[in-house]
């Protein structure tokens, strides 16, 4: 039998989390927090992206070989 050792996280669970984000918070605090999660977010894909596109560009300039030779 497969186990999980903090078990399957359920919609009762998740309404008990949000719930007690809500306390601890407030409700005027948490449009705040995930502006600014949000804005993390973002940034990691930008940043993300940014190495895609050098990785990408140095591919490009690397001569290509002939494979004859």
């Amino acid at each position: 039998m497969l186990t999980y050792p903090l078990g399957v996280i359920g919609p009762w669970q998740i309404v008990i989390l949000a719930l007690l984000i809500i306390l601890l918070f407030g409700g005027k605090k948490i449009p705040e927090l995930m502006k600014g999660i949000g804005k993390g977010v973002k940034s990691f894909k930008e940043g993300m992206n940014e190495v895609e596109d050098q990785i990408n560009k140095s591919d490009e300039d690397k001569p290509k070989e002939d494979p004859k030779q």
